[in-house]
């Protein structure tokens, strides 16, 4: 009976070993967007993470949102200084996440300004 129990605990142990590792280390699509960096702000109330919105036109469904993982420092102080502007993204897509990751299944990995692109301006 101890040998059945040890041996049924090992395999629910190695299945939830390796349905975490798969959610976080398999990459179901990478991409790019660009767009107007609407928002970064840190939310949650036991696990705090990193969320955002770009948007991508005038309606609600052009609005690409993303989280930020705690790990990436540079790309977190990038999107607070960009905020406001236009930006291009580098994002993975995860097949799923945890809470203590983000709100999405959209990872931002990089960020750049996009120069001389002023969604704002009025024309005369």
């Amino acid at each position: 009976m101890k040998k059945f129990l040890g041996i049924s605990i090992s395999i629910v142990v190695v299945v939830l070993l390796a349905y975490f590792s798969f959610i976080y280390f398999a990459t179901y699509s990478e991409g790019y967007r660009a767009g107007e960096l609407v928002k970064i702000s840190k939310r949650g109330l036991i696990f705090k993470t990193w969320e955002g919105r770009l948007s991508q036109g005038v309606s609600e469904e052009q609005q690409f949102n993303f989280s930020v993982q705690k790990s990436d420092k540079e790309v977190l102080d990038k999107l607070k200084e960009l905020q406001g502007k236009t930006v291009k993204l580098t994002y993975i897509e995860r097949f799923g996440t945890f809470i203590w990751l983000g709100d999405t299944k959209y990872y931002v990995k990089e960020v750049e300004e996009i120069k001389g692109r002023d969604t704002h301006k009025d024309k005369e």
